[in-house]
């Protein structure tokens, strides 16, 4: 009998007790303004403001997602992530102005998505240059390679995939695939 009380508890332990944490993070979040789709999981994430970001049905998030907004407050969000997204562990959303993710898109592991930059003008020192910022566009159903960057400015059509460690600064069109640093054309899907 005790072998079954130890067994019953570890089960409880692990499969109830990370359930049980995400719906208290999703309803913390979602008090704090965050929209949160339907049959979307929050398992531990970094966010500077929660009502910042919004988040689609299904979404499949994995650990360690950065979500930094980095401009000035406003009321409406500016991370929008679509419905059936998969997004992998450790990666960073630092966003000043906009981004936005179509459905059904892939996001690997460790891809940054970085919508401003600074001012390289010689006459002032570096951190105190004004930052510009360019809103990130992603269609539906593109696919990410591990450690992806994106950086300000860029759209992405539907079904691209961009190869993995990959530096996007252009845009990308429809079902294109694209790979390098930078990133450069390699072909159409087929």
């Amino acid at each position: 009998m005790n072998y079954f009380i130890q067994q019953s508890l570890f089960i409880f332990k692990v499969r109830y007790k990370s359930l049980i944490s995400e719906y208290a993070r999703k309803k913390h979040f979602q008090f704090l303004g965050m929209k949160i789709g339907k049959g979307t999981r929050l398992p531990y994430l970094i966010i500077t403001w929660p009502h910042q970001v919004s988040l689609g049905k299904n979404c499949l998030l994995e650990k360690g997602i950065y979500f930094k907004y980095d401009g000035l407050w406003k009321k409406e969000p500016s991370i929008i992530i679509d419905d059936d997204v998969f997004i992998g562990a450790n990666c960073e959303f630092n966003i000043s102005g906009e981004i936005r993710i179509g459905k059904k898109t892939m996001i690997a592991s460790g891809c940054k998505f970085i919508d401003h930059n600074h001012g390289m003008d010689l006459s002032e020192p570096m951190n105190s240059q004004k930052q510009t910022t360019e809103p990130i566009l992603v269609g539906e159903e593109v696919w990410f390679g591990v450690n992806v960057i994106v950086l300000k400015g860029v759209k992405i059509g539907k079904g691209a995939i961009i190869a993995a460690g990959s530096v996007v600064t252009k845009n990308i069109g429809d079902y294109e695939i694209f790979g390098g640093v930078p990133a450069k054309y390699i072909r159409k899907r087929k």
